[in-house]
């Protein structure tokens, strides 16, 4: 914040949730919406780990379990999985249920921004296997060219 108050920047995109925690809500000027800014596959759940075999804890965490977000969070991870996606890939993936259907929309691009594919694809509700819209999405990128995307990332590096 320093640096764009400094004039270093003439913009910054943070998160909102970070800036409100820190009482800085008041320097949000903007709020970006999925529609403009697709965000990193899971960006915003949080996620609970225990050993699988601590059927004990299993059960206690249950009441914490959304299951639409873990739906949509596992939809969203197949994308990343089947891309080899990691935090050097310019990838987003955002499923979002709704009244009729539960539509997933993702992207690659190259990291100058030149090149960009986007998909998406849908799914009845959330009885339909999230790996499977994820992979569907994941295949149309793939189809579309993202390998050859992803390609020049991994000789860049």
């Amino acid at each position: 914040m320093s640096k764009l108050d400094e004039g270093q920047y003439a913009a910054i995109i943070l998160a909102a949730a970070g800036l409100k925690r820190l009482g800085l809500e008041t320097r949000i000027s903007a709020i970006l919406e999925p529609e403009e800014s697709l965000p990193a596959p899971g960006q915003g759940a949080i996620g609970v780990e225990c050993l699988e075999e601590r059927a004990d804890l299993i059960e206690m965490l249950a009441p914490l379990n959304h299951h639409a977000t873990q739906w949509c969070v596992r939809a969203e991870r197949q994308v990343s999985r089947t891309l080899s996606g990691s935090c050097v890939v310019p990838l987003g993936a955002y499923a979002q249920p709704s009244a009729d259907c539960v539509w997933m929309r993702a992207f690659v691009a190259s990291p100058d921004g030149k090149r960009y594919l986007a998909e998406q694809s849908h799914v009845p509700d959330l009885s339909s296997s999230p790996e499977a819209l994820g992979s569907v999405v994941a295949e149309k990128l793939i189809g579309a060219g993202a390998l050859h995307i992803l390609a020049a990332l991994t000789h860049a590096e």
